[in-house]
């Protein structure tokens, strides 16, 4: 139908389907004159190619590894987005509904869905955290940690200045950081051996290990961290809930 709305998900690879599969049950069961697709790009430069083919295109999704490298193609920012320097989420500005001319406003909800569903966890005892992975998602759970009074500490394969790499994760270390996040695709499918390189038998009933991947439900890093006795979680909620956002952003005129 040439007046459906056209909603996406830009990334490469996408290997999984929630967003489209929740979106569009949406849609049905709401009677939206919408659809939701999977946009897998194997370079941003594509993005325009997407605006080309599909001139209804109302709204947009992003995820790895384009978080970052989408900003480029953006008018504005919201003042989150711009303070994390990550987006997930692109809103469409046009004057009417078959405005050729539009501009592009990033913003990001990835926040609003980590902090609501880590908050409910966390303890006096949990106020330092582990951030694995240094991409998009996690500048948006070191705001997200930092507004509920989480200092966090990046972890990352290469050293750099404000980073430790994993072999400098001692046993002190450990015991200081009692929340530990993992923002990488290790652990996501297809590849479900693999998990981030941390010393897991140092772990406890203490900590929580929340893992920002959801497919499969429990990854490695959750099942080892939980051999151990930590407190686990997935991304599953955190997706959901940034998901309710990404509509909310892209249907409200005073956003």
């Amino acid at each position: 139908m040439t007046d459906q709305r056209i909603y996406g998900l830009i990334g490469y690879p996408l290997t999984h389907s929630f967003s489209q599969n929740y979106f569009n049950q949406k849609f049905e069961a709401e009677n939206i004159n919408a659809r939701y697709l999977n946009f897998e790009i194997a370079d941003i430069g594509d993005l325009m190619k997407v605006f080309a083919e599909y001139p209804t295109l109302s709204g947009l999704n992003v995820t790895i590894p384009y978080k970052e490298q989408v900003i480029a193609y953006l008018d504005s920012l919201d003042p989150v987005a711009a303070e994390i320097g990550a987006v997930n989420v692109v809103k469409i500005i046009r004057k009417s509904d078959d405005d050729e001319d539009f501009t592009l406003r990033g913003y990001n909800s990835d926040i609003i869905g980590f902090s609501d569903s880590i908050k409910p966890l966390l303890t006096p005892d949990r106020r330092r955290a582990l951030v694995l992975g240094t991409g998009g998602a996690s500048k948006a759970v070191v705001a997200g940690l930092r507004s509920l009074g989480v200092e966090s500490t990046l972890v990352s394969r290469t050293a750099r200045p404000g980073v430790v790499t994993y072999n400098d994760i001692s046993q002190e270390i450990m015991e200081s950081h009692k929340v530990i996040v993992n923002t990488t695709p290790l652990g996501m499918y297809p590849h479900t051996d693999e998990c981030p390189d941390i010393p897991y038998h140092l772990l406890n009933s203490s900590y929580l290990c929340y893992d920002l991947l959801y497919n499969p439900d429990v990854t490695l890093f959750m099942k080892r961290a939980a051999e151990f006795g930590a407190e686990v979680k997935n991304g599953l909620e955190m997706l959901l809930l940034q998901a309710f956002a990404s509509w909310t952003i892209w249907n409200q005129s005073n956003i």
